[in-house]
């Protein structure tokens, strides 16, 4: 044993822990802590329907129309469909709900010069409320239709699955099971691909002269309104549900009453689809969105969980050997 008054020899010296290696382990906890954080607080938040969403979309295609100044249909004419969705923010803030006003416009070659929704073809304004997270109806805010039902129409549900998924069909009035249907690329990106149709189906009634469907006899008829789709495909980004392509193929007929055939055709869309321009802005968006979700829920915290505990180890090691990178003991 040394003797009283003897130094201290440098094995047995006090030792203190340097400001380096405190930093290291207090940076290495920090992100130890951020990891989980990271994947299960940040990550639902972020996983949520936008609301100040401002976005045209527009099918074009060849079909038919009924010209009500002629009283005939016009076949092989270009028609349009545009809708715009308006995000109503205020309504929407601190409600967990995504409001939605949707104005969809139908267009001949006559109307869309025009570029008034009041003297479309056809123009109708829709208000859609969505829980944000799972997409699922909400029945409030002055919605309309108020029977709105399904798991999709502007959007699917996040992280889709290669599942059959209930699309809603404003002109049905009800919602259309779409099958999955593999996958296919988009403007470059590949997303998965939905189809559907829908039989022939009453839709309602509208009051016509008789001769119109073969009832010259009689002056004002009650004739039944048809509808069906004979193609309906939807592609659709994984992660966040955006719709990145869409084809339609509507046909909207009249009938007389009880009348197994149809007597005008009122609309024909024969593959109404995405422009071009819309697919790529779609994808753009999809594309933007998709990104964002996987950094926050992949390697944003799994980066954190390694970098935090490479960190703090070394700053333990450090401070147990109490010198700074490089010192003597």
């Amino acid at each position: 044993m040394p003797e009283s008054g003897t130094p201290t020899t440098a094995a047995t010296a006090a030792r203190t822990a340097s400001p380096l290696s405190l930093a290291l382990l207090g940076l290495g906890v920090f992100l130890l802590v951020l990891a989980p954080l990271l994947a299960w607080y940040v990550t639902p938040r972020a996983k949520v329907t936008p609301v100040d969403v401002d976005v045209t979309t527009v099918f074009t295609g060849t079909g038919s129309y009924f010209d009500t100044g002629a009283l005939v249909t016009r076949k092989r004419q270009k028609i349009t469909i545009t809708r715009h969705v308006l995000g109503d923010v205020a309504a929407s803030e601190e409600s967990g709900r995504a409001v939605w006003d949707v104005s969809t416009t139908v267009d001949t070659p006559r109307t869309l010069p025009l570029k008034d929704p009041r003297k479309a073809f056809q123009w109708t304004v829709e208000r859609w409320v969505t829980d944000r997270r799972s997409n699922a109806p909400v029945h409030c805010c002055q919605e309309a239709p108020t029977r709105f039902d399904g798991d999709a129409y502007l959007k699917f549900p996040f992280d889709v699955q290669q599942k059959s998924y209930r699309w809603w069909d404003n002109t049905l009035g009800a919602a259309v099971p779409l099958r999955f249907a593999g996958t296919k690329t988009v403007q470059g990106y590949a997303g998965y691909r939905f189809t559907g149709t829908v039989p022939a189906t009453r839709t309602g009634s509208r009051q016509v002269p008789g001769k119109l469907v073969g009832r010259p006899e009689q002056g004002q008829i009650q004739a039944e309104e048809w509808y069906a789709n004979s193609g309906i495909e939807m592609v659709v980004e994984r992660r966040t549900g955006r719709i990145i392509s869409a084809a339609i193929s509507p046909l909207k007929t009249l009938r007389a009453p009880g009348a197994r055939r149809d007597a005008v055709t009122l609309l024909r869309g024969d593959h109404l689809e995405f422009t071009a321009a819309t697919q790529r802005a779609q994808v753009r968006l999809a594309k933007a969105d998709s990104d964002k979700l996987a950094l926050v829920s992949g390697p944003l915290p799994v980066g954190a969980a390694a970098a935090g505990g490479a960190l703090a180890l070394v700053g333990v090691v450090l401070v147990v050997r109490g010198r700074k990178p490089g010192g003597r003991s």
